[in-house]
């Protein structure tokens, strides 16, 4: 990675850190919230799929700002390929469907200009622009679905048990489990179509890469 993706993952990086920092102390002074008290308020913050693409979009730009040279695992290329396109269905499912829910104001309005819409696009350029190129393939993309598997499942039993949903399209309360399959299934579906199309561009951005060297 050149110089210049170094500074703009570490960019990328630090818009992260500061975001998820100021979050957690609006959270902890807020009154609003399903959780009345501390620390069950700070810690609520992570069960939010915005908070889970922000740190690893964060980890993996921050790795690859201070080590760029560094051997890139099969575990830290899924990882890598998880905090691109999460933090994009991030952006894309804030914008299209949450945005306006919210009326917000002072620090919450500015921690939430960072996770939703600076950092999606600071994850996404600094993909197409620097990568690093080749580390995308059906393996890798296979691996990648694990984790909003993973977080849909832990979201869906902590909710039976504690009746906290962090989304309105996950709430089963309000919509009951059909309806809320298939607002998961068309995420999985925007989320895998994603994935598909960031491994066809990666092969496309490598080749011209190698052919202007």
């Amino acid at each position: 990675m050149t110089m210049t993706g170094r500074v703009w993952a570490g960019l990328t990086a630090l818009i992260v850190a500061v975001g998820i920092v100021v979050q957690l102390f609006v959270t902890a002074n807020g009154v609003e919230g399903f959780f009345p008290d501390n620390p069950d308020r700070v810690l609520n913050v992570f069960a939010y799929f915005t908070v889970q693409s922000n740190l690893l979009l964060g980890a993996t730009t921050a790795v690859l700002a201070l080590q760029p040279g560094r051997p890139q695992s099969a575990l830290f290329r899924t990882l890598r390929l998880n905090g691109v396109l999460c933090i994009a269905v991030t952006g894309i499912v804030y914008h299209l469907v949450l945005a306006g829910l919210d009326e917000l104001s002072g620090w919450g309005a500015f921690t939430n200009f960072l996770l939703h819409t600076a950092a999606p696009v600071a994850g996404i350029l600094g993909w197409l622009l620097f990568g690093p190129r080749g580390r995308t393939d059906p393996r890798i993309v296979a691996w990648s679905v694990a984790f909003p598997l993973l977080w849909l499942m832990f979201t869906l039993v902590r909710g039976e048990f504690v009746g906290f949903y962090p989304y309105p399209f996950v709430d089963v309360g309000e919509h009951g489990y059909p309806r809320v399959l298939l607002n998961c299934l068309l995420v999985a579906v925007l989320f895998l179509a994603l994935a598909a199309g960031a491994t066809v561009l990666d092969r496309r951005l490598r080749r011209k890469t190698t052919v202007e060297r």
